[in-house]
Formats: structure tokens, sequence, C-alpha cells
């Protein structure tokens, strides 16, 4: 009689395995979530980067031209869940971005950019534009003086953002 040599993993072998990949994947898990908050951040620290070397060459352009008047607005409409970033000035012919990011769909998404005018006219504040955070609150910058700056340069949120 022959004997025959069956090979297989034995019932000990596939625990140990689905052990090992259960602990495996609970040190894993926590790290990848850490990491999404990081892409998160650092896709908005290079928003800031770009939104602010558009304005300097948009506002050099205007010098250039003999035009002299502030940059007003960065984005064509302040309607939450649409492009922003996307026209000098309401002017979506000269955009701010090649790809504008949407706003947040609400007031309370996060991880998004948001703007905000108060007044109008004259008594116009500088436009607002808010960056909120993954986690909770925000980062507020200002479009004052052809210059894209934090509200408060002294937060921390802000200095990770702009530096």
């Amino acid at each position: 009689m022959k004997t025959q040599n069956k090979k297989a993993f034995t019932m000990i072998e596939l625990i140990f395995v689905i052990v090992v990949i259960g602990i495996l994947s609970a040190i894993a898990v926590p790290k990848f979530a850490a990491t999404r908050g990081d892409a998160v951040m650092t896709k908005a620290k290079t928003t800031v980067a770009s939104v602010r070397s558009a304005v300097a060459t948009h506002r050099q352009k205007r010098i250039l031209r003999g035009e002299f008047a502030t940059i007003s607005t960065l984005s064509s409409t302040t309607t939450l869940g649409n492009a922003i970033f996307d026209g000098f000035d309401g002017n979506t012919s000269t955009s701010v971005l090649e790809y504008p990011p949407l706003s947040c769909a609400t007031a309370t998404s996060t991880s998004c950019w948001r703007e905000t005018t108060t007044g109008t006219g004259t008594s116009a504040s500088p436009t607002k534009y808010t960056f909120n955070l993954p986690t909770t609150g925000g980062v507020v910058f200002l479009l004052q003086d052809n210059r894209f700056i934090c509200e408060t340069p002294t937060n921390q949120y802000c200095r990770k953002l702009t530096q």
C-alpha cells in the first residue's frame, strides 16, 4: 500500500497566522489614521503657499499694467460647496489656483476651506478664508493689503500652515 503524503496547514498554524495579523492590524490602523491627519494638514499648507504665490504674482502683474487697486477676493462666490480660490476679484478668467478645491459643504465640515466676507462697500472687512481643521476649530486667513495672512499669527495651527 502506498502512503499518501498530504501537505496542508495545521489548525494551530492557521490560528497563529490570524493572531499575528490581528496584532499587526491593531498597531497599523492607528498609525494610518494619524497619517491621514498629517496629509490633510500638508495639503492645506501647500494650498496656503500656492495662494500666497498666486497673490504675489497677480499683484506684480497689476503693478506692471499700472493698476494699483487691491485684490478684494479670491473666489467668484461665497456659496458653500462651490470652488474656492477660483478667481481674483470674482473674475474666474484670472484663476488663483489652476485646480481650485471645493469649499466646505457646510460651515461645520472638516478638512476644508470656506470664505466669509463681512460688511459691504467701503465698510467691508477684509475677506476671510477659514480652513476647518480635521479635528475641531479652524485657522482664519485674511486677504489684506494684497497679502494672504493669518488673522492670529500666534495660533499654533497658523504657524503649522505657514512655516
